[in-house]
């Protein structure tokens, strides 16, 4: 490991820090030592410990053991206020804006400037104006926020905690939520950030991105630190098996599957965003979408979940017309989803491990006389949790005390247990950690060769890449181009996501 700075360049110093949960050691005397003016990679797996490290140093939870320096002054935190008032600020995986506010009330919100002793509305646009300018923030003060996509949610979201001063930003999973292009945006605001004296941790999973923006690397595993790193000095390789404890084979591409008959076809398909769609895909065989956020994949995926209603054409699911089929309807027909959002429509937060793992089998491997009985839906538990590695105190926790990365292990490995013939899924390795990714990724593939058809919805094209065995691209709503396996390098497909390419033949080849 790399030794630790001096104290005097310090922004952030946490030693011995310890914290317990019920049945768990969440951080187990961690060090960690933050320069000023440094982007500050905490990596780890889902459970490692780096969201409890980051909620005890912005005062959202309280230390068992250890102690917090902030800009050289020992520092004890009750709240996430105290923490703001020292010059600290973080960004939350989910974020914590008012939709029906606009840009500038939610930037000022709380911190408001007055005039007369009332709300300055019109200050409160200037201060966001000049905010956005001076760090490369472009964001309209008067746009609803509801109504903006992500990554500007995200940018008024570190707008707010540049107004309220704070030096030491902490985001955690920012790019989790952000295409390609939103993340590398994000790196160039963070980069100005450090440039102009600010400090930045950075929690994430995504090891180009720390090995292109960061200029150190924390890793936990366990909760403990078990690799400190120059970012300039070290690899993925190093980084990968330091957070997983082996060696991990990045970005592979998996062997091409054997196609079959036809399970799913989609005919001319019509929504509010989606206009004259075929598509078809085969037992055996993964089809990958790929497409720039908000060009109609997720309104596409949710019309044939039975989601959102259909406006024109044919979906038929092993021959069977499911135009109109309820979501119900179209599970007991065949088919299984997992959606974009896990937190919103995938699982249920209040309901126990167990409950949500229950979900959907319900009404049939678990269902005795109509009865669900508690030993069965507890062993259908824990053996899902021991296939897909979900981290869990137990099975009777709630699902919202789990970390977003195992809440996804728990959704793709309930959604994979239904054994259905067409998997639709959604960015199914977002905010998960590296070893996971392996695991749901070779978990995907034994679906396939097991005879099941996939349709994969991705925003990483080195995942549509390495799981797809064709991959269509959605430009504005349709089909704007289709690729064998050997054709989808990522200049074709990135030249066909941004609408320079012609639509292809193979779009509905499974349609036949």
């Amino acid at each position: 490991m790399t030794p630790p700075p001096p104290e005097s360049e310090l922004a952030v110093e946490l030693r011995g820090i310890t914290k317990r949960f019920p049945g768990t050691l969440a951080n187990d005397a961690v060090d960690l030592s933050v320069r000023r003016g440094e982007i500050h990679a905490l990596m780890g797996e889902n459970g490692a410990g780096k969201s409890t490290l980051m909620s005890v140093l912005y005062g959202m939870e309280r230390p068992d053991a250890g102690t917090i320096r902030v800009e050289g002054r020992d520092v004890t935190f009750a709240s996430p206020s105290a923490a703001m008032a020292a010059g600290l600020g973080m960004v939350h995986q989910s974020f914590k804006l008012f939709d029906s506010l606009t840009v500038a009330e939610n930037v000022v919100y709380a911190a408001e400037p007055r005039r007369f002793g009332l709300v300055d509305r019109a200050a409160a646009r200037r201060r966001v104006r000049e905010l956005a300018e001076e760090h490369g923030l472009a964001v309209d003060p008067d746009a609803r926020v509801g109504e903006l996509p992500v990554g500007l949610r995200q940018r008024v979201e570190i707008l707010k905690l540049l107004h309220r001063g704070a030096r030491t930003l902490i985001l955690d999973e920012p790019t989790a939520v952000l295409t390609p292009a939103e993340a590398d945006a994000l790196f160039a605001v963070l980069k100005s950030l450090t440039a102009q004296g600010r400090t930045v941790v950075l929690v994430t999973h995504k090891l180009r991105e720390v090995l292109e923006g960061s200029d150190r690397v924390t890793v936990l595993r366990d909760g403990r630190v078990v690799a400190r790193l120059v970012t300039a000095d070290t690899t993925a390789d190093e980084i990968a098996a330091a957070m997983t404890g082996r060696a991990v084979e990045l970005d592979r591409v998996h062997a091409s599957g054997t196609p079959g008959e036809a399970i799913l076809s989609v005919e001319a398909l019509g929504t509010d965003a989606v206009h004259g769609v075929d598509l078809g895909v085969r037992a055996g065989e993964i089809v990958g979408i790929a497409g720039v956020a908000g060009n109609g994949q997720s309104e596409l995926i949710g019309a044939l979940a039975g989601l959102r209603p259909v406006t024109a054409g044919r979906v038929t699911l092993r021959g069977e017309d499911i135009t109109h089929a309820s979501a119900a309807e179209r599970r007991a027909k065949g088919l299984a989803y997992v959606p974009e959002d896990r937190h919103a429509v995938g699982t249920a937060p209040a309901a126990t491990v167990a409950e949500n793992l229950a979900m959907g089998h319900h009404r049939t491997s678990l269902s005795s006389r109509g009865l669900l009985p508690p030993a069965a839906v507890r062993a259908h538990a824990r053996a899902l949790v021991e296939r897909f590695g979900v981290k869990a105190a137990t099975t009777e926790v709630p699902a919202s005390a789990l970390s977003g990365g195992n809440l996804q292990k728990l959704l793709i490995g309930r959604e994979l247990a239904h054994d259905a013939p067409l998997l639709l899924v959604e960015q199914p390795t977002r905010g998960v950690d590296i070893g996971a990714i392996q695991n749901i990724h070779d978990q995907l593939i034994a679906y396939r060769d097991a005879g099941h058809a996939v349709l994969l919805v991705s925003a990483e094209l080195s995942e549509i890449r390495g799981l797809a065995d064709r991959v269509l691209v959605m430009y504005e709503g349709r089909v704007a181009a289709s690729y064998t396996r050997e054709e989808a390098d990522e200049r074709t497909l990135g030249l066909a996501m941004a609408g320079a390419a012609a639509p292809a033949p193979e779009a509905a080849e499974a349609t036949d």
